[in-house]
């Protein structure tokens, strides 16, 4: 059954008013109470996998370690819930890979545009030698970060008109993640990017404060922003992945044994999430279209073109460092 959005934001207020405002949790009678927090709705897979994986931390630390999931940015915008992580004021939080590259700028590093083709790509990469790379970065801002990475998904261009060739993005306001990455590579494309929090994005969408946006199907979908959009390109022209954070001081409060299962939990969630997203990859498009998203593919070609000749590789090259860029291009092939 869909939730209405009246009832999602009434029921985020509601919980919201008994959770805000603690600090890290400590141990009272050998018990750990902790907070998690995440800006996708109560229907998005990454709400309902967390809120398994709780359930199950709960039930194996014989109810030891508990933690409420907060969904619907009601704890904050994406880039407060990242203050609050850091300072204690939240102790677990899913954060967009584009987003937390505002605090570790190589977390955007695997969101380079057009880079993956598919999702074979992107689980050996980011399982793999990428992922590492920069989980190594986010542990530096004095983060724990978990070994599997949550499934954002690639991302499509909705908008009031439809979008064919890289020229059809000339001007036109979108709005993307506060994310340095993406602003670039819309800019570079001749667009008109805005950084928005994702909490503002239907209200501009709305009062037509932009004339679009760009997200992945499951966000589409569980956000309601075809009720406020009309056309959905198919571009796939980044991957991005929600980060499991925590407060490190957080974590490590906890005895190792507990440490073990929360992680273990959150990796196997991350896991059935990223499944559970890849099929909803498919079948949202015919639920969209039900509702009225008209959907078109663009051929991916000339959007690759434009950003070769707007130095969009070269420019993040020279940002991201020859390191990085080798470990890019190692996983998905030559980009410059």
């Amino acid at each position: 059954m869909q939730t209405s959005r009246r009832t999602i934001l009434k029921t985020a207020t509601t919980i919201g008013l008994i959770g805000l405002g603690s600090k890290t949790a400590t141990a009272q009678n050998g018990t750990f109470n902790f907070k998690v927090g995440t800006n996708v709705q109560n229907t998005h897979p990454i709400f309902i996998r967390l809120n398994e994986a709780t359930e199950k931390i709960k039930s194996e630390t014989d109810g030891k370690v508990i933690v409420r999931v907060f969904p619907n940015g009601q704890l904050g915008s994406d880039t407060d819930m990242l203050s609050q992580v850091r300072s204690g004021g939240l102790d677990f939080l899913t954060l967009a890979g584009v987003i937390l590259a505002n605090l570790v700028p190589m977390a955007s590093l695997n969101s380079v545009g057009f880079a993956f083709p598919d999702y074979p790509s992107v689980w050996k990469a980011m399982d793999g030698d990428l992922g590492n790379f920069i989980r190594l970065h986010i542990t530096k801002a004095n983060l724990h970060v978990f070994d599997k990475v949550w499934d954002n998904g690639f991302r499509h261009v909705t908008s009031s008109k439809p979008i064919n060739t890289p020229a059809d993005l000339n001007e036109l306001k979108i709005r993307v993640p506060v994310s340095p990455l993406l602003m670039s590579l819309f800019k570079t494309l001749k667009a008109s990017p805005t950084g928005i929090n994702f909490n503002e994005l239907y209200s501009a969408l709305q009062t037509k404060l932009v004339d679009a946006q760009e997200n992945p199907l499951p966000i589409i979908q569980s956000a309601k922003l075809y009720e406020v959009q009309k056309n959905c390109a198919l571009t796939g022209h980044i991957w991005d992945g929600y980060w499991m954070l925590a407060n490190n001081r957080a974590f490590e409060s906890m005895p190792v044994a507990l440490r073990e299962i929360v992680t273990k939990n959150f990796n196997a969630a991350a896991m059935v999430q990223r499944a559970d997203s890849e099929k909803l990859a498919v079948s949202l498009q015919q639920e969209l279209a039900g509702k009225g998203l008209v959907f078109n593919k663009p051929a991916i070609e000339p959007f690759r073109v434009a950003l070769q000749q707007g130095k969009f590789y070269s420019e993040w090259k020279g940002k991201f460092g020859d390191e990085a860029w080798a470990k890019l291009e190692a996983a998905v092939g030559k980009l410059v």
